[in-house]
């Protein structure tokens, strides 16, 4: 039996934990070689292993442009091309304003707008036309979340980029989305938020439960293959309900 992706060449950056691991792991069961790229090897081997069918990892930092141009100088050796790109390599942490510094500024914007954008406008030689581009927003952009007011902010500013990339790459045929995720299991997650705090998030969301990797994965098929062929340029909030109120 074909798969939704038989054949398709997919980047995910940030893809050795968490919801990118989520994405790799759905997208490589769809038939896709996957890429996925990290800053520590150790990690990345794991996902390797538990992504399977043929996964390549990549070390490099997201933020750091030297590093995309090894990224896909070795997926344009080794593949060719391009079909999907899901960029969700992130930083987030707590920071009350009135104590926000100038480095925690500076990192949050440098890996979620600055890497992100360079990461898609590096890979133009690499895209095949009518690429799928999938960049990992969050409710944050729409929805105030305390003390997380600069991570909102590069979501809203990754929202905004995606309206205007959609009329200045028209020629190329590109479906770019931003899967918006809700309130989701990770070990970013639970490194802020202690488990026990997990039943009042919970209680929050119309749906009654937190979501999985698993679940932005699958999303991440959907606007990766000719399911959405005709989807461009949305917030696609897979959050249970909880930014709908």
């Amino acid at each position: 039996m074909s798969k939704k992706l038989d054949g398709k060449v997919a980047v995910v950056t940030g893809g050795s934990a968490g919801i990118g691991l989520g994405i790799a792991k759905q997208l490589a069961a769809e038939g896709a070689l996957v890429y996925i790229t990290g800053r520590r090897q150790s990690e990345l081997d794991k996902a390797v292993a538990a992504i399977g069918h043929g996964a390549i990892a990549v070390q490099a930092d997201a933020s750091k442009l030297g590093d995309l141009d090894k990224l896909y100088e070795i997926v344009k050796k080794n593949s060719g091309h391009i079909d999907t790109l899901v960029l969700n390599a992130g930083f987030y942490e707590f920071m009350k304003f009135g104590d926000i510094t100038e480095e925690h500024f500076d990192k949050t914007y440098n890996t979620n707008v600055r890497g992100l954008l360079f990461a898609f406008q590096k890979a133009l030689p690499v895209l095949r036309d009518g690429a799928s581009v999938i960049l990992t927003g969050s409710i944050a952009a729409s929805k105030g979340i305390p003390n997380m007011s600069v991570y909102s902010s590069t979501k809203a500013a990754i929202r905004s980029l995606v309206r205007g990339w959609i009329i200045d790459t028209k020629e190329r045929g590109f479906r770019i989305n931003v899967l918006s995720p809700g309130h989701t299991v990770t070990p970013g997650l639970s490194g802020l938020i202690p488990a026990e705090a997990y039943e009042g998030i919970t209680a929050t969301i119309p749906l009654g439960r937190m979501g999985t990797p698993d679940d932005m994965g699958k999303t991440a098929v959907f606007l990766a293959s000719d399911d959405s062929a005709f989807i461009t340029g949305v917030q696609l909030d897979v959050d249970g309900g909880v930014a709908q109120y």
